[in-house]
């Protein structure tokens, strides 16, 4: 409700306004279902505080979104602008099918703090390195914070629909929805902002946000976030975050393919090693960072991000297994997975992607011993390994008697 620019300027112009969203079954919802339908169960609750409803309808989005329309007898159609191949094609598809019954059809910024088609460098389509376009980001206008309408009037009459079922999520205990968002905001900016810049990588401390799912599903505005945070202790480091994120949804405004295909074509011969592959899945390659990593992807729905660096790298770089079946793993499980980002990020971690350094590959006992000093992280996710000592911890292949039952690693790593 808030920060939402097609809302807000359709309540300020319309005298009704009939906010609908549509259960596409083209789009899976996978293990986000849950989180899905509190998140529209909390929309739904607070449009009816303010007047209105939520209308839910299930089919293609289009003919059900000009069905409505013709129903209500709108004259418009008002949305947000989304990035994927698959958004694009259904808002031609809209505009289309809205021409043809002479609706007036708008779309509005929202997804990102920066319109992903706004900023171009000199020469080129986009930005394709981080640091140039988080310097000319970082200058330029961003729009006002829109509040959230103080009434919505909806015409009467309307079957509202069925939400989907509300049945908790197999895992985790992030709970969707915008009043659950903006008190993990509030609480956020409030407590844990100025420490973020030296703790947001240790691995067994509380030190980022989890405001990802909220920012995927919308269920907060990611110009809200960055206008709140900026300028407080703390700020731009986390600000810089919001801005990677605008940086792939740039990318994948110009490469639609990202999912699909490498943004840079690298020579490399990838292993086709389904064992391995599962064992990596399953949290069980023997290597407990890793391991830890995984299995809190399985039983949070969620990833610390320097979690997701290592369990990345050792899986393209180490099992030289290809980036596509990391990035469907993630996309099947994580809340917060969203085409730019978790592509973007996953061919960044392979090397195919926008890194600047594509050899680049992390250490998992190093990094582990950096960002989990202590192995709280590795006892927390591997109860195999409780207890031993932070020593051992996060190379128990020096200590096979103390972990007995853990695999052996499937690639033989050191702390060189």
């Amino acid at each position: 409700m808030h920060d939402h620019p097609a809302l807000a300027e359709a309540c300020a112009r319309a005298r009704l306004v009939v906010p609908l969203f549509v259960i596409d079954p083209a789009i899976p919802a996978r293990h986000r279902q849950g989180f899905l339908a509190e998140a529209l169960d909390d929309l739904r609750s607070t449009l009816r505080d303010l007047g209105g409803d939520l209308v839910v309808r299930r089919g293609d989005p289009v003919a059900e979104a000009v069905r409505l329309a013709t129903e209500t007898r709108a004259t418009a159609i008002w949305a947000t602008s989304d990035v994927s191949s698959y958004a694009r094609r259904r808002e031609q598809r809209l505009e289309k099918a809205c021409d043809a019954q002479r609706l007036q059809f708008r779309l509005f910024p929202g997804v990102t703090v920066v319109p992903p088609g706004r900023l171009r460098p000199f020469a080129g389509d986009h930005y394709r390195v981080f640091t140039p376009y988080w310097r000319v980001w970082s200058t330029a206008p961003h729009r006002p914070v829109l509040p959230a309408p103080s009434v919505v009037h909806v015409p009467p009459g309307i079957d509202p629909g069925e939400l989907p079922g509300l049945e908790r999520k197999p895992y985790g205990n992030l709970r969707g929805g915008e009043t659950v968002a903006r008190r993990r905001l509030d609480l956020w900016l409030k407590l844990c902002l100025a420490d973020y810049d030296e703790g947001h990588d240790e691995l067994a401390e509380d030190g980022t946000s989890m405001l990802s799912p909220y920012l995927r599903f919308g269920c907060v505005s990611p110009s809200e976030v960055a206008a709140r945070a900026a300028g407080r202790p703390g700020g731009e480091a986390f600000v810089r975050q919001l801005c990677w994120r605008d940086f792939y949804y740039q990318v994948a405004l110009a490469f639609p393919e990202l999912p699909r295909r490498d943004y840079r074509p690298r020579d490399v011969d990838w292993n086709d090693d389904q064992d391995a592959a599962d064992a990596w899945r399953e949290g069980l390659t023997g290597v407990p960072i890793v391991d830890a990593g995984m299995r809190q992807l399985r039983t949070e729905g969620w990833m610390h991000n320097r979690a997701r660096m290592i369990v990345g790298s050792y899986l393209t770089k180490r099992l030289k297994i290809h980036w596509r079946v990391g990035g469907d793993h993630f996309a099947d499980l994580l809340l917060d997975a969203d085409i730019p980002n978790n592509w973007g990020n996953w061919q960044w971690v392979a090397g195919t992607g926008n890194d600047t350094r594509p050899n680049r590959v992390l250490n998992p006992v190093r990094q582990a011993t950096r960002f989990d000093p202590k192995g709280d992280y590795v006892r927390r996710y591997v109860p195999e390994l409780s207890g031993l000592p932070a020593s051992l911890v996060h190379e128990p292949w020096k200590a096979p008697a103390l972990a007995a039952g853990y695999p052996a690693p499937l690639v033989a790593v050191d702390n060189g």
